[in-house]
């Protein structure tokens, strides 16, 4: 027994350390709210790059990941409570070009991932947006949906998870705006091979100074930090946190009246118990109906 825990503690670190962040990032302006009976679909295409990995506090060389990540976004604005709302259908497909630690060469289960619902009411809504509060609530359940091998970095989980999320967008006067978000991600214990894996809650904040250069173009600069997230494996810590800083920058404009562009560049700055990304690079298509 003690053979095939550590065998499956090594394959689940690399699997929960190296799979692409299974946050709920929201881009500045996400929680703008829209008339009632608006759809909107999301296509997101993007790519991560890696070349360190870092647990408990030290690299491990020979350590490098490149995954590509499209995912499908579907929006519908309605009303609920008497407030307006909005339902969430979110579905991830995931690949990589590279996946290594410490020199060797790992296992991958592409293909789609986990399943995500969500629903948001918003119980503040602004007179005036240019200088008014939008405040929202949101919560999001994530499905064990995706391709999953304990042993293998994968494109699923592997448990069911729920996040509640609140979402401020705050008018600054004269163009500029501020976006702030913040979750906790709670999610289940789940048994691999008779041994239970389990991970702590893990939180989020983003925050993001945006400017509205027009009603249809706009740049934003923005930080994001998680925390939390202690993975243990049958009792055993495996030493892997939710402990990512990030800082993004973002640019979007509407090429027509109902289709945007946006694309985001970003780094992280600080990571501990996962890869550490030196770039990532984001193209989103936005299509109103």
């Amino acid at each position: 027994m003690k053979a095939e825990l550590i065998a499956l503690l090594a394959g689940a670190t690399l699997t929960l350390a190296a799979a692409p962040a299974r946050a709920i990032d929201v881009a500045p302006g996400d929680y703008v709210i829209a008339p009632s009976g608006t759809n909107i679909a999301l296509l997101y295409l993007q790519h991560q790059s890696a070349d360190s990995f870092e647990l408990n506090g030290s690299d491990i060389p020979g350590s490098e990941l490149g995954a590509n990540v499209m995912v499908l976004h579907g929006l519908h604005y309605s009303e609920a409570f008497g407030m307006p709302a909005l339902y969430h259908a979110i579905l991830p497909v995931v690949g990589f070009d590279t996946a290594r630690i410490g020199g060797a060469d790992q296992g991958t289960s592409e293909g789609v991932g986990d399943l995500t619902l969500g629903f948001t009411v918003w119980p503040v809504q602004p007179d005036n947006p240019d200088t008014g509060t939008t405040l929202g609530v949101s919560m999001f359940v994530t499905a064990p949906t995706g391709n999953y091998d304990v042993t293998e970095i994968g494109a699923g989980s592997g448990a069911w998870t729920l996040t509640p999320q609140i979402g401020l967008v705050q008018g600054l006067g004269n163009g500029f705006f501020l976006d702030g978000v913040v979750d906790a991600a709670f999610s289940f214990d789940h048994d691999e091979n008779g041994v239970t894996v389990s991970r702590e809650t893990a939180y989020q904040a983003q925050i993001a100074l945006r400017k509205q250069f027009s009603p249809t173009t706009s740049v934003s600069l923005g930080l994001s930090s998680q925390t939390g997230g202690k993975v243990e494996i049958g009792g055993v810590d495996t030493g892997l946190r939710t402990r990512r800083d990030q800082v993004r920058l973002y640019a979007n404009t509407f090429l027509t009246p109902t289709v945007q562009l946006q694309g985001m560049l970003a780094k992280d700055i600080e990571v501990d118990g996962g890869f550490k990304s030196s770039s990532v690079i984001e193209l989103r298509l936005l299509k109103l109906f």
